[in-house]
């Protein structure tokens, strides 16, 4: 009997590690692979305006263009005081996607004079998913802290460096991969799928 096979809609190896993890701790046997295995799937531009309409329009299209059930996360940093932003646009903050320095450094700026009491924020993570006949489930995630006036540590990406997670006395770049998995709203959001994942192909 061949296994259920789920896609990932990411070329991020760490990514489908961590959600690989996750559903072999629930004992769901189910062959997961990422959109490398699809090349010819092109990129999806995410026109949502909430990270959980993101996720589904990766999950769906990745679902239609295959065949195959389909997950989608869509993440970003939520900073209390900017009203949830920078948000869905978290990782072109700065204008250019994915310049991680850049985003850090203007988030720093147009924090640097809000006092530490007011420096709330959290990561935020829509994960859904997608079967080739259109059924779709969302389940989201948060990791909640404060954002440090310094980036601080090297793991991690994004604004890793400067979000202190609640309990924790370090950023979330200073903690090793397993010890932010634990407690990310990534992780957060993989674990809730794992129901939805058991209902809708276990």
């Amino acid at each position: 009997m061949t296994r259920q096979r789920l896609i990932l809609a990411t070329r991020n190896a760490g990514k489908i590690k961590e959600l690989h993890a996750i559903l072999a701790d629930a004992d769901l046997d189910l062959e997961l692979v990422g959109a490398d295995a699809y090349p010819d799937v092109p990129d999806v531009k995410e026109t949502g305006v909430t990270f959980a309409e993101n996720a589904l329009l990766k999950a769906h299209a990745l679902a239609r263009a295959t065949g195959l059930p389909a997950v989608a996360d869509d993440s970003g940093l939520c900073v209390d005081v900017l009203n949830g932003a920078p948000g869905i646009f978290s990782a072109r903050w700065a204008g250019t996607h994915g310049d991680d320095r850049a985003n850090l450094d203007l988030l720093l700026a147009q924090l640097s004079d809000i006092a530490d009491e007011h420096r709330g924020a959290h990561f935020a993570c829509a994960a859904a998913l997608a079967l080739p006949d259109g059924t779709e489930r969302v389940v989201e995630g948060q990791m909640r802290g404060v954002l440090r006036h310094a980036p601080v540590g090297t793991n991690g990406f994004g604004y890793d460096p400067i979000l202190q997670p609640d309990g924790h006395d370090v950023t979330c770049a200073q903690l090793s991969p397993a010890e932010k998995n634990a407690i990310s709203h990534r992780g957060k959001a993989f674990r809730a799928l794992v129901p939805v994942v058991k209902e809708l192909l276990g």
